[in-house]
């Protein structure tokens, strides 16, 4: 989509009735400008430039240059139905992503991204809304300037967790007792990541037909450690009573009934539903592949198999009304149901094409293949040819002191020694509290490393932990 269609569709709407479909005409009149580019830089195509240090600057910018014009186009389509009016989502192909190394031309395009999120409130939609307009802004401000695109990938993760928490933090002080699901979605290049919180979800449909999920539903149903996790930090989970005693419905939090062990806001419910995203970053052959994100209106109707195949063989924009249309027609309308497409398109392509069937007894390993410590220049190029997903990072701890550190950066923090590394306020050098300090649940426990936190985050992190020991203070 080109800037102006995706500035107009970035203006975050509230859903109502019927669907939410981006306009086709749109897309046509992008993919014409495109074509007249003859394979110049184009609004929807996601950068994926290769920083590189070294050699001369005639050197790093034809390699950028190559870069770009490898770079996958991308394509969306977003439709929805309204029951309750709490879903909400984002839709942006032309974020400039602000961690530029000085290898960087000034004369080149600047480097962009995309985000895409499905947001799914309760008890009303303030959570939901606080959260479309804040948390891409707060997970930008806990990375650091000046890193190269690598390091930018590798910065992303723990800035997620940050960002995440410091929404959920600051939504709350406004006393309002509403939630949200998260699924927010980041693009760069090949390269996927994608942070969650709720039962939204994110899945992958790679060339060939695999279907792999890139979220984890914190639902307290289905998820016996977060369950654990829960009872731990002092929540009690059972099911409705009702009169007589008998015990309905599915598995809920108490206080506040709530069905999920994971959040935005829900400041009513207790601290120990947690806003901690479960994080998964993973890059794609460049045979391309499809991501399907969508509310739990979808998922309750369909299997991540079953949403994948509904919509095989179509683009983007109406493979999202297909898949809503096929819950409709399943379950019927009994929640609000949000679907968005992502086509990641190879260079040189208008179109997905279409995955065969897939093979019976065909082992998913052979599809999706975790990245080894210390991979190869030689084993990655085997695997763009083969359609090979390669997974770099996956982590779902609720722990803060696991997510936010040590620093595995080479050098570049989240945050500098007396900067919180949640809120990104100022310390004096008094006030920094070590994110492991007192930390009964960490197995390196090291109260005088970073990353710090400040007072008001310290208290956050031990509430959602069940505890509130006395913080080891930077002196």
């Amino acid at each position: 989509m080109s800037s102006s269609s995706a500035a107009a569709h970035q203006h975050h709407r509230r859903l109502g009735g019927g669907s939410g479909l981006v306009p086709l005409a749109a897309l046509i009149k992008e993919e014409a400008r495109t074509e007249r580019r003859a394979g110049s830089a184009g609004g929807s195509r996601i950068c994926a430039r290769d920083e590189d240090a070294g050699g001369s600057g005639v050197v790093v910018e034809a390699a950028e240059e190559e870069a770009r014009r490898q770079r996958p186009l991308l394509r969306y389509g977003c439709a929805a139905q309204s029951k309750k009016g709490e879903d909400f989502f984002l839709l942006r192909t032309d974020c400039p992503r602000p961690s530029t190394s000085a290898s960087s031309s000034a004369a080149s395009p600047h480097p962009t991204f995309a985000v895409f999120a499905v947001l799914d409130g309760h008890n009303g939609n303030a959570a939901a809304i606080y959260t479309r307009d804040n948390l891409l802004n707060h997970v930008l401000s806990a990375i650091p300037r000046g890193l190269s695109r690598e390091e930018w990938l590798h910065a992303l993760p723990r800035a997620l967790v940050a960002g995440f928490v410091k929404t959920d933090k600051e939504f709350q002080t406004k006393g309002q007792t509403s939630g949200t699901t998260a699924t927010f979605v980041i693009i760069d290049g090949w390269t996927i990541t994608v942070a969650s919180v709720g039962d939204s979800r994110c899945i992958l449909d790679a060339q060939g037909g695999t279907v792999s999920l890139l979220t984890v539903d914190h639902r307290l149903e289905e998820n016996i450690e977060e369950r654990e996790r829960v009872t731990a930090s002092g929540g009690e989970v059972g099911r409705l009573s009702v009169v007589g005693g008998a015990e309905i419905g599915p598995l809920r939090c108490w206080p506040g009934g709530l069905c999920l062990s994971r959040s935005i806001g829900d400041i009513d419910v207790g601290e120990f539903i947690v806003p901690v995203p479960y994080v998964k970053q993973v890059k794609l052959s460049n045979a391309g592949g499809r991501l399907i994100i969508a509310s739990d209106g979808i998922w309750d109707a369909l299997s991540s198999e079953a949403a994948a195949k509904s919509c095989r063989g179509l683009p983007a924009e109406l493979a999202a009304k297909q898949v809503v249309k096929e819950a409709l027609r399943t379950r019927g309308l009994k929640d609000d149901t949000t679907c968005i497409v992502v086509d990641i398109i190879p260079p040189g392509q208008t179109i997905r094409s279409p995955s065969p069937p897939k093979k019976m007894n065909k082992l998913k390993s052979l599809i999706f293949r975790k990245k080894a410590k210390e991979p190869s220049r030689k084993l990655s190029k085997q695997h763009s040819g083969a359609g090979v997903v390669e997974e770099i990072f996956e982590e779902g701890s609720a722990m803060l002191s696991e997510r936010l550190g040590p620093d595995l950066n080479g050098g570049h923090t989240s945050s500098s020694l007396f900067t919180c590394a949640i809120c990104q306020v100022d310390l004096e050098r008094s006030e920094g509290i070590s994110v492991h300090a007192g930390s009964i649940f960490s197995s390196s426990s090291k109260p005088w490393e970073g990353p710090f936190l400040c007072a008001d985050c310290r208290d956050k992190k031990d509430a959602m932990e069940g505890k509130r020991p006395s913080g080891v203070k930077v002196l």
